[in-house]
């Protein structure tokens, strides 16, 4: 929830210039308010948009909500269960999965995050927590336009970061559930790591086998930093 209107279409603008000529795939998930505007600004250049929610019903009642078919007119792609909608909103494994099914069946593309909180790293259940938000989605057709994005709640704005050993290790294993769940096609499902990351940890992590590129919390909000770690993906 950062940005209004004229400082959005400033940051699309400078992000689409400060990465030109990326290796990486490049997407910005902005504000409901600002889609229309920001797609606007970056009509042309190598910049995806996306959004940052959606509901699962098609339409109807259900005030404040946004569906996959008005998101379709301005975006391409939507993140499914971010960490904060879970831990704010009271989004649980099951509103997920009808989120991801309803995205799936539509032409955006998911970004579906998974992560633990501190006190279950700390208990060292990082691996049940995983295994139950990725198994809630058995039976789901998954398809290689999703992007799985493991974010450790404990590493999200708090300056802490998992060591590159310790994204790796979850997002392996995250690969191997993902197997389990649709075969061989995991291996063209793109795993993501979020928390914390900036332009001095973005090369250690992004080097990681499993590592495919990098969910970017607040260091986004700054163009250069935003293009550092972009250019750490090439």
């Amino acid at each position: 929830m950062n940005t209004r209107r004229d400082e959005a279409i400033a940051l699309a603008t400078a992000v689409a210039e400060d990465t030109r000529g990326a290796k990486a795939d490049v997407a910005v998930c902005v504000p409901f308010p600002h889609l229309e505007a920001v797609g606007a600004a970056l009509g042309g250049t190598h910049v995806a948009v996306g959004a940052q929610d959606v509901y699962w019903e098609p339409q109807g009642a259900f005030t404040g909500e946004v569906s996959v078919a008005m998101l379709a007119d301005y975006c391409s792609h939507v993140i499914i269960g971010h960490s904060e909608r879970r831990q704010f909103f009271g989004e649980t494994n099951d509103w997920v999965r009808r989120k991801l099914e309803a995205v799936l069946a539509s032409t955006l593309d998911p970004i579906l995050c998974v992560g633990e909180l501190l006190e279950e790293r700390l208990a060292g259940r990082m691996e049940e927590v995983l295994q139950r938000q990725l198994h809630a989605l058995a039976g789901v057709n998954l398809s290689p336009r999703l992007t799985v994005a493991y974010e450790p709640v404990w590493a999200i704005g708090t300056g802490e970061t998992a060591t590159p050993e310790q994204a790796q290790a979850a997002c392996a294993y995250i690969r191997k559930l993902l197997k389990g769940l649709c075969g061989q096609d995991a291996a063209r499902i793109r795993i993501q790591y979020g928390g914390s990351v900036n332009a001095a940890n973005a090369a250690a992590l992004l080097s990681q086998p499993d590592i495919d590129g990098a969910l970017v919390g607040g260091a986004s909000l700054k163009a250069a930093d935003f293009a550092a770690i972009v250019a750490a993906a090439g």
